[in-house]
């Protein structure tokens, strides 16, 4: 198994800025559930440390680091941080 290279969070930002989203870092420690969020516009989320898993409009998704997720408006959401340690993953939220 071969380590990814960490995850610059300039250049995502900058990517992100260029569809028009925002981007910030979110920490969970382990454990950490947020049950049954819903946003009016699309947000964008990749994970960055950790097992992270999204559950949207009932289906799981558990990306793997780097990869992104898209939310659509209005999906029912959820996030688990799965593993024994913080999580650390990027959200932004279209403009």
């Amino acid at each position: 198994m071969t380590k990814s290279a960490p995850i610059n969070r300039s250049d995502v930002a900058a990517r992100w800025n260029d569809r028009g989203f925002s981007c910030d870092l979110w920490i969970d420690l382990p454990g950490r559930v947020w049950a049954d969020f819903v946003h009016e516009v699309d947000e964008l989320v990749m994970v960055v440390q950790g097992r992270v898993e999204f559950e949207i409009d009932g289906v799981f998704h558990l990306p793997e680091i780097g990869e992104e997720l898209l939310i659509s408006a209005r999906a029912l959401h959820t996030v688990r941080n799965l593993g024994g340690t913080e999580s650390r993953w990027l959200y932004g939220y279209e403009r």
